[in-house]
C-alpha cells in the first residue's frame, strides 16, 4: 500500500465525488494559501469532512480528492475555484506539518469504471427521488435526469441532497453505485417523513 500526502481542505457536511464538479469560495486565510499551494503545485485539494464543526475536529474515514478546474482569483485575495473530483481516497492518518492547512497520509481507492444499476434499480430510484423532491418543494427537470447515466445521477444526487453530515458520509463511503443507491433510497423515505419546515431529521 502506498501512501499519498494530501493536502486537506475539512469542510463539514460537504462531500465530493470523482467525476463531479464542486463550486467553492474560499476566503479564510488558511484555505486561501492552500489554493495558492495547490495552484503552485498540482492543483490537487483532497475534500474532506470533519466529523463535527468544532475546530481541529477528527476527520471521517474517507474523501475525495479534487483538481482544481477553474479559479477566479479576486482583487482582496480571495478565490472563486470549481474543483473536479479524481478519486476517492482513504484516511490513513493526519500528519503534523508546519503549513496553515491540514495534511494526511492516504490511499487513493480504485473506483471501478463505468457502473451500471438494473432497469428495475434504475426506476425504483427515480419514483422514490420524484415523491421526495415533490415533498421537499424542489423543482427538478426530470426529463434531463432521465438523459444522466447511472453513476452521474446516483453521485450527482448524493452530493447536493440536503442530508446530515453522517448520511452523506456513509454515501460517499458505499462501495458500488447500487450500493450508493439502496442507501440513497433508504435516506430519501427516512428524511421525507420530515416536514422542510420543522427543520432537518437527523440521523446518526
Amino acid at each position: 500500500m502506498t501512501a499519498e500526502r494530501l493536502s486537506i481542505f475539512p469542510l463539514h457536511g460537504v462531500i465530493l465525488f470523482p467525476g463531479l464538479q464542486l463550486p467553492l469560495h474560499i476566503f479564510e486565510p488558511r484555505y486561501r494559501a492552500l489554493v495558492g499551494s495547490a495552484l503552485a503545485k498540482d492543483r490537487r485539494i483532497a475534500m474532506i469532512q470533519p466529523q463535527s464543526d468544532r475546530e481541529g475536529a477528527p476527520l471521517f474515514a474517507m474523501g475525495c480528492v479534487g483538481r482544481i478546474d477553474d479559479v477566479e482569483v479576486l482583487e482582496d485575495g480571495r478565490y472563486n475555484i470549481v474543483l473536479e473530483g479524481e478519486a476517492r481516497f482513504r484516511l490513513l492518518r493526519e500528519v503534523d506539518v508546519s503549513t496553515p492547512f491540514r495534511q494526511v497520509d492516504a490511499e487513493l481507492i480504485r473506483d471501478p469504471e463505468f457502473e451500471t444499476l438494473s432497469a428495475v434499480e434504475r426506476a425504483g430510484f427515480e419514483r422514490e427521488a420524484r415523491t421526495f423532491s415533490d415533498h421537499q418543494g424542489y423543482s427538478v427537470d426530470w426529463g434531463s435526469v432521465a438523459q444522466l447515466d447511472d453513476e452521474s445521477l446516483i453521485n450527482g444526487v448524493a452530493q447536493i441532497a440536503p442530508f446530515d453530515a453522517a448520511a452523506k458520509q456513509a454515501l460517499l463511503e458505499a462501495g458500488t453505485i447500487a450500493e450508493r443507491c439502496e442507501l440513497l433510497i433508504q435516506l430519501m423515505q427516512f428524511f421525507g417523513r420530515s416536514d422542510p419546515d420543522e427543520g432537518r431529521v437527523t440521523m446518526q
